[in-house]
């Protein structure tokens, strides 16, 4: 299954300083849910600090997940099933001062 993943808000520097992924799935016997997603994404894509990413099974506070420009929280959070072609952004909204 093919999915674009986009990071911002400097999320993008924990993945190799890459702002958009087209990711190819591999197929499973379960559906692929933001939470294996996002176990996926941290056991393939990302280059350091996991801390700054995941906490738990999930992303950590402060990090904004949208799903085809859609809010996570409206669709199930990590049970959202992920379809063909959707695009899922995280954003980091979490800034130094």
């Amino acid at each position: 299954m093919e999915v674009k993943i986009q990071f911002s808000g400097g999320l993008e520097l924990l993945f190799n300083n890459q702002k958009t992924v087209d990711l190819v799935l591999p197929a499973k016997e379960e559906k692929w849910t933001i939470k294996a997603l996002i176990a996926y994404l941290k056991s393939n894509l990302l280059q350091e600090r996991p801390e700054l990413f995941v906490q738990g099974d999930s992303v950590r506070p402060g990090i904004l997940v949208l799903v085809n420009d859609s809010d996570w929280e409206l669709l199930g959070e990590l049970e959202y099933e992920i379809q063909p072609s959707d695009n899922i952004l995280f954003i980091s909204t979490l800034h130094g001062g």
